[in-house]
């Protein structure tokens, strides 16, 4: 539509400092990101090569920058808006000490089917569990999911809304699997 294919968005990285997220652009140009957005079938904002995008990730790839400029990891929680921030506990803020990463425990814990409090906690989860072996689990459960292309939510639902509970899985959407060794599911 003649507008840049990558847009940039300011995100809280590591202790909290700001930096420039970068993305494949997914909706037209000429809507409001942050608007309302249905709540079932398509989302009109998407444009059709930014639905393919969302449903096979690809919309991330351009973080592999944020990464490469150590602004990022591969691996830790996503990096969420700054003013997003004030409204943590002191125990969320945990999430801050690391790096944010292209994936993180709550992507593969449940991502759309979690609510942004239970993804704050496996963020908690995550850095209270730092391990070389955690992150190749992570790795693992993420090229699965992309592979199986399972719980990518952008398909149906905005990434403005609160999502719905993980224990409120439609019937045919696929449950996270958990290996023996990550944590316990947040308490509900």
């Amino acid at each position: 539509d003649g507008h840049p294919a990558l847009f940039r968005q300011t995100r809280a990285g590591q202790h909290g400092r700001p930096f420039q997220l970068y993305k494949f652009r997914t909706m037209r140009a000429d809507v409001d990101p942050f608007g309302d957005s249905p709540q079932t079938g398509d989302d009109p904002r998407i444009t059709p090569i930014g639905r393919w995008l969302r449903e096979t990730s690809l919309d991330e790839l351009p973080q592999l920058l944020n990464v490469l400029r150590g602004e990022m990891s591969l691996v830790g929680p996503r990096p969420l808006y700054l003013q997003q921030m004030a409204e943590w506990t002191p125990r969320q803020r945990a999430r801050l000490l690391v790096r944010p990463g292209l994936t993180g425990l709550a992507q593969v814990r449940g991502r759309g089917r979690l609510t942004i409090e239970e993804k704050l906690e496996w963020d908690v989860r995550y850095v209270e569990t730092l391990s070389l072996a955690t992150d190749l689990r992570i790795i693992r459960d993420t090229l699965r999911g992309l592979w199986r292309r399972s719980d990518i939510y952008e398909v149906r639902y905005s990434a403005t809304r609160i999502r719905r509970s993980a224990d409120a899985t439609p019937p045919g959407d696929e449950a996270p699997q958990r290996a023996s060794a990550d944590p316990p599911p947040p308490a509900s």
